[in-house]
């Protein structure tokens, strides 16, 4: 662990939460969406999915911009299921990590997500481990469809550290998209960038056992 530390700040996805997004790239190509790989990916996205993930644009909206992306009649429920199929499963080590992580410094869950994905991670998460909430693991949660900002907008951090009085120098962010880790370093904030075949439980805090 890096010294000096006080606050931690986590992303969710690919951190916490495993992600597949070719899992959803895959499903959207085959119901017909053939550019979706050029609207969406983990280091950028179009102005459709910017507006979704800051809370500017309904659910209706969102599925009904999917469907029009679509070289075939595409329904609500393939357009659903195409969306979440990048959301796969909560390893259990990680939420006992943030247990224990409790006990020696403030933790915060900072992420760009959107509200179909809320609602079914945080029921994977009550049927994988009979808890409610990602956020009862965290003294605050930040969602970027609910604060209207999302990363790596250097606002959306610097109201993490204003709203909880955090000094920049003893925060720590761990991430796992590049262009959000050099946002927080711009501020000062330490950070841990996740990197492709890393998780937290083996290569940050494999010594918490």
């Amino acid at each position: 662990m890096i010294q000096g530390i006080k606050h931690i700040i986590f992303d969710l996805g690919g951190v916490l939460l495993n992600l597949n997004y070719s899992l959803t790239e895959n499903a959207f190509i085959e119901a017909g969406v053939k550019n979706f790989g050029q609207l969406y990916s983990q280091l950028q996205q179009s102005d459709i999915f910017d507006r979704w993930e800051t809370g500017k644009m309904s659910r209706g909206e969102f599925i009904s911009n999917m469907q029009q992306a679509a070289d075939a009649p595409l329904t609500e429920a393939q357009v659903l299921h195409a969306w979440n199929a990048m959301l796969l499963d909560f390893p259990l080590r990680r939420l006992q990590i943030l247990q224990q992580l409790r006990n020696y410094y403030d933790l915060f869950l900072l992420s760009n997500t959107n509200e179909i994905h809320e609602e079914v991670f945080n029921n994977t998460l009550m049927q994988q481990h009979g808890i409610p909430n990602i956020g009862v693991f965290f003294d605050k949660v930040y969602m970027s469809h609910r604060v209207g900002l999302r990363k790596p907008m250097p606002e959306i951090f610097l109201r993490v550290l204003e709203d909880n009085g955090l000094q920049a120098a003893q925060t720590l962010f761990i991430e796992d998209s590049p262009q959000h880790i050099e946002a927080a370093k711009k501020l000062g904030i330490q950070t841990v960038f996740i990197t492709n075949g890393m998780t937290i439980e083996h290569d940050v805090f494999k010594s918490m056992r």
